[in-house]
This record gives structure tokens, sequence and C-alpha cells, in this order.
């Protein structure tokens, strides 16, 4: 059995899951070991996936923020699918997971729940924007993380990304500002950027995160992992 509690609030992360572990306990009277980065050694898993009590109960495993040892958290990821078939319980605290480790933990665990905290800045939305119309990929990417972190769901990164596509698209086919129907300045601006892309790829970049947007909600993709591969690629 996996259970998995993550998120960037790792106090109420770990809150959820130390009560899945008390309540599991003392319904069971499963022997409980811990296991962190600071005490892993390879192979200690795959002692865990068989390890029997001496009185024939089944055991109970918190496995605490693996991804802090790149070894551990490999270790945690290969054998997914060997925990949520065990007799034994294992429960996972990590913090933010990217779109392919999630898509991985959520085909195998029984429960998993993120825990978000409000960002005591906003974040600014308007930096991808500008990342994008720079063809700055590595920023770009940089705050998308960044913006997942501050709560913020695809969509909404999308959205920001698809109203700069289509500044750039007027840009593209008009000669002023008037003609369109901006302000001079953000008009100016994406006129200027224009050179930082090459032939046809503005339209390119807009096909390509429409299908983004389309596909996760027809259920044909991971919105999110559909965004990270298009930054990626872009």
């Amino acid at each position: 059995m996996l259970n998995v509690y993550y998120g960037n609030d790792l106090v109420r992360a770990r809150q959820a899951a130390l009560a899945q572990v008390d309540t599991s306990s003392n319904k069971t009277g499963a022997r409980l070991t811990k296991l962190e980065s600071s005490n892993f050694a390879p192979g200690m898993l795959a002692d865990m996936l068989g390890a029997v009590s001496l009185f024939g109960e089944a055991e109970l495993f918190l496995i605490d923020t693996p991804s802090e040892n790149p070894d551990f958290y490999a270790e945690v990821l290969g054998v997914l699918s060997e925990m949520a078939q065990s007799s034994n319980q294992f429960v996972v605290i990590e913090g933010t997971l990217l779109a392919a480790e999630k898509k991985k933990f959520e085909k195998h665990a029984g429960v998993i729940e993120e825990f978000k905290k409000t960002a005591d800045t906003p974040f600014n939305v308007w930096a991808m924007a500008d990342a994008l119309s720079s063809r700055d990929k590595k920023s770009l990417w940089v705050l998308l993380q960044d913006a997942k972190r501050a709560g913020l769901v695809a969509e909404e990164i999308i959205g920001t990304l698809w109203w700069q596509l289509k500044t750039l698209r007027l840009a593209m086919l008009t000669k002023s500002a008037s003609d369109a129907g901006m302000k001079d300045f953000p008009y100016n601006k994406a006129k200027r950027s224009l050179s930082n892309f090459k032939e046809g790829e503005i339209v390119s970049l807009s096909a390509g995160l429409l299908k983004v947007y389309h596909d996760g909600h027809g259920g044909a993709r991971d919105i999110d992992e559909g965004l990270e591969e298009w930054v990626l690629r872009g």
C-alpha cells in the first residue's frame, strides 16, 4: 500500500502523513520505521518491501523527502509499483513534484494529496511573458517552476503565455499600434521582440500551446506535463 503527501507546504504535508501513520499504527499495531535521506543506504527499500514482522503483522514505513538524496529518490521512483502491491504500508512525504514525477506517483498511490501554501509575495506571472518574448528558454523554465510553487495552475500560466503570443502575432501582421488595436508601449515592445523569433516560429509556438490546453482539458494528456514539454521544446 502506498500513500503520498506532497507540496510546497511541507509542514501541512508532513502533518497529514504523520496523522495517517498514527491512524494506521493504532488500527493495525504495525511497527513504524522511518527512512530519511540522512540514513538511507542502497538496497534498504528492497529489504523493506520484503519485510515480515516476527508476529506476522504488516510493517509501516515512513519515507521522508527522499528527493534530498538523488540516489534515494531514484530508488523510490523505481519501486513504486512494488510499494503499491506490498502488504506493508509505505507513506511518502515529498515537496513540489514535477509533472512527470507526479504522474508516476499518481499511477501507483492509493492516496495522493497535495498541499499548497499561499506565497507571501505574489508571483509575477508577466515575467514569464517577458521571458517568452525574449526567447530565454532557461528563464522561462525556471519561472514555470516558481509559478507552480506559488500555486498557479497550468490554465492561468497558459493564458498569460497565449496573450503574449497573440500580441506578437498582431505585431507581426500589422504596421502600427492603431492597426492592431493596441497601446503604443506593448505594441512597440512586441515589435522589437519579433527579431528574437525565426520565421514561422510564433505561429508554431501558438499552435503547440493551444494543443497543450485542449489535450489537457480533453484528457489526452496531463496538462502540466504538456506545458513543461512545450517550454522545454519551445
